[in-house]
């Protein structure tokens, strides 16, 4: 680890494999690729292992720290993004195509979802007090829900969690970066104070 000044910013350099800067290739690969990239494909790819890939991805991200793109990691999957707060001059540039807007219920079932996730319908529909088919429906549609496994409940529900394009909309390098719950913020302050 090296530490600048009195800052924790950390570089994370692995071992060259035969030469090979890892931190490099796996910048080639994810610049490269249109979708993200599981761990397994990444490690298969660079003929390493996962301490060293997990090293190379820490590496990557601090590279990037104050550049343009940054990697996005999601469980087991790995990106390359832009930085959020430079999308309206790549939007500028690139002219995407515009998709709707999220309503109000859709924002507000995403938001259960990123929060209590892995989470049954039944649950979102708990919170919410409403029928949120439709909504959960049109959020897997966009990308931004998508099933992550069963319930052991009644039926084997579906469980839906967040996805990378989720983490592009919000402008986040993981589910964990989401800002806490005012009732998370306040418990974790009442166990400080005890």
């Amino acid at each position: 680890m090296i530490y600048a000044d009195d800052t924790a910013i950390m570089e994370v350099m692995p071992e060259p494999d035969e030469g090979v800067d890892l931190i490099a290739a796996l910048e080639a690969i994810l610049f490269s690729s249109q979708r993200a990239l599981t761990m397994k494909e990444l490690q298969n790819a660079l003929e390493t292992n996962r301490q060293r890939l997990n090293a190379a991805v820490d590496g990557l991200m601090v590279v990037l720290s104050q550049r343009g793109v940054m990697v996005q990691r999601h469980g087991d999957q790995v990106q390359l993004v832009t930085r959020p707060d430079l999308g309206p001059f790549v939007r500028r540039a690139v002219h995407p195509e515009v998709a709707g807007r999220l309503t109000p219920a859709a924002y507000e079932t995403l938001a259960i979802v990123a929060y209590q996730q892995p989470v049954a319908r039944s649950r979102v529909e708990e919170i919410r007090g409403v029928n949120c088919e439709s909504v959960l429906g049109n959020l897997e549609l966009r990308g931004l829900v998508a099933e992550t496994g069963r319930g052991s409940g009644p039926g084997q529900p579906k469980l839906y969690g967040t996805t990378m394009r989720f983490l592009q909309l919000v402008g986040l390098g993981s589910v964990s970066d989401l800002p806490q719950l005012a009732d998370e913020a306040e418990e974790e302050t009442s166990a400080q104070n005890a």
